[in-house]
């Protein structure tokens, strides 16, 4: 009897010994309320005006984590720390599984879940990175990718992404900050900052070169040679991909990544990544999880569009597995444009994945050159690669330089404008969605709109607001959190004197042209 009972011990050991990932999820915030009535001890300036501009409401996701209950985790026993999301209150955290559950017990934490939600196991196993195969590079095709999505026609009215802030979220940057493919990036301040989520470090400008390669292709430039999709944008550099191995702790850095570019006002993500297996099998993702809802990264992707960001990320490289030719995580997210692949002749590349999500939404949702793709390695040569790593990249340059057009557009506007002015807008489907987007036409659609919605003009003088005409039919103000402050008709003046110091949303007619009033 003991020698069994010795057995099943060290069976059970051996299973708890394990580690196992998990993301232990809090009951409540600190400070909510104030925080919310004071945005500028939580958000920056830009991203306070960046949701103003967009009518969006700063709430509860947006105020951080109870860093108590974070140091409390980290210090319960067999417990590792890998990242924490303030949009979902929650930690990731890897432990035993005894660890993990006891985790449960404490009175902050609400709840705690597996990464492994029912121990199935996907047989088979997809690259996160594009399989890159390379070319030598013909001068001059940079200029088929761009053409192509009609793009050159925002550049030649000097729309290049310039005053637009991109957050670029992948694997590492080595020689960024040398490179001379982006030395006019650097001279002109484009490189804002970065850090590394995977370290927890500043250092972003080093690791997998799979991120250097992705940032060429919005803003890489040699006189002559190349030309980046939004070479004049701003951008952030974040590492969320540990390239050595994959885990679902990847998930998380993701997200924390997100809520960072949030909280810095970033307007567009860019994100050539996917996930879908993992090295533990029974913690991967299936394509059941394909519903835009279930993985960790796809529900970071939603909150990062309803904050007023536009999230473009690669469709997947997996379109001729037999096993999973689908797309991936974050891709199958609603709040996502998942981005396929063509080739330079605009036609559909055999390994850019296909949809539908799993709860039958058409994706990809756009297209892109992806097959043969103009890029600056990371040792500053000249070359092409394939993969939906590169399409998604060129389309979110030219989502920035669509911005700087029309500023005020808000991400839905612009994924709507996007679809219905694309090859296939009127017959989508689940190889390419609604096909390669026309910024020429886009442009020109855009513009047409925008002539009845033109900037109202308008200071301040001894606490009372002028605008620029006599009368206005209608005038509203908001407080930063949407609530409705004054609601005037017919009037080209308004008295401010009920308002108290701060930061205010003014709309003007029906043009919802939002506009930041600091009332001093």
């Amino acid at each position: 009897m003991k020698k069994w009972l010795l057995i099943l011990f060290l069976i059970s050991y051996g299973l708890d010994a394990q580690d196992w990932h998990a993301w232990v999820y809090f009951t409540d915030k600190p400070n909510v309320t104030s925080s919310i009535n004071n945005p500028s001890t939580i958000l920056t300036a830009r991203a306070i005006a960046r949701k103003a501009r967009h009518g969006i409401v700063i709430d509860q996701r947006d105020v951080p984590v109870n860093q108590q209950y974070v140091a409390a985790i980290k210090n319960a026993t067999g417990i590792s720390y890998k990242a924490q999301s303030k949009w979902f209150n929650c930690v990731h955290v890897t432990g035993a599984e005894l660890d993990l559950r006891a985790l449960e017990n404490l009175s902050f934490v609400d709840r705690v879940e597996f990464a492994d939600p029912s121990k199935s196991i996907l047989s088979t196993s997809q690259d996160k990175f594009t399989r890159m195969s390379s070319a030598p590079f013909n001068y001059g095709n940079a200029s088929n990718q761009i053409v192509m999505m009609g793009l050159d026609n925002l550049h030649n009215q000097d729309y290049t992404g310039d005053g637009v802030h991109v957050a670029v979220m992948d694997s590492g940057f080595p020689n960024v900050d040398s490179m001379s493919g982006f030395s006019q990036l650097r001279g002109q301040n484009g490189i804002l900052g970065g850090y590394d989520f995977v370290d927890r470090n500043a250092t972003y400008a080093d690791d997998h070169f799979h991120g250097t390669w992705v940032l060429s292709t919005m803003a890489g430039h040699i006189t002559g040679q190349f030309e980046g999709a939004a070479p004049n944008a701003s951008y952030w550099l974040f590492r969320t991909e540990e390239a050595a191995q994959e885990t679902p702790a990847e998930l998380s850095y993701w997200v924390a990544a997100a809520e960072r570019a949030d909280s810095l006002g970033v307007d567009v993500i860019n994100t050539s990544l996917g996930y879908l297996a993992f090295d533990n099998a029974s913690e991967s993702l299936t394509y059941n999880d394909m519903d835009g809802q279930t993985s960790f990264a796809s529900r970071g992707a939603n909150v990062a569009f309803e904050k007023g960001m536009l999230v473009i990320t690669s469709a997947g490289n997996s379109g001729n597995s037999t096993n999973h030719p689908y797309i991936s995580s974050p891709a199958d997210a609603s709040g996502a444009i998942a981005v396929g692949a063509v080739d330079a002749s605009s036609q559909r590349t055999v390994f850019s994945s296909i949809g539908p999500s799993f709860d039958n939404r058409i994706k990809p949702d756009l297209a892109a050159q992806g097959g043969n793709t103009a890029i600056i390695d990371h040792n500053d040569n000249l070359r092409t690669a394939n993969g939906t790593s590169f399409s998604s990249p060129l389309l979110a340059g030219g989502v920035a330089c669509l911005l700087e057009a029309f500023p005020n557009l808000t991400p839905q506007q612009i994924r709507s404008a996007l679809e219905q002015n694309a090859s296939q807008s009127n017959s989508p489907d689940n190889l390419l969605g609604y096909g390669i987007p026309d910024f020429g036409l886009l442009f020109q659609t855009l513009s047409q709109l925008d002539q009845s919605t033109k900037e109202v003009k308008w200071h301040v003088v001894n606490q009372h607001l002028y605008l620029d005409k006599e009368l206005y039919p209608k005038i509203q103000i908001y407080s930063i959190q949407g609530q409705l402050l004054i609601d005037a008709e017919n009037s080209g003046r308004i008295v401010l004197t009920a308002l108290s110091k701060g930061i205010y949303l003014l709309k003007v007619d029906e043009s919802s042209k939002w506009l930041k009033i600091a009332n001093k």
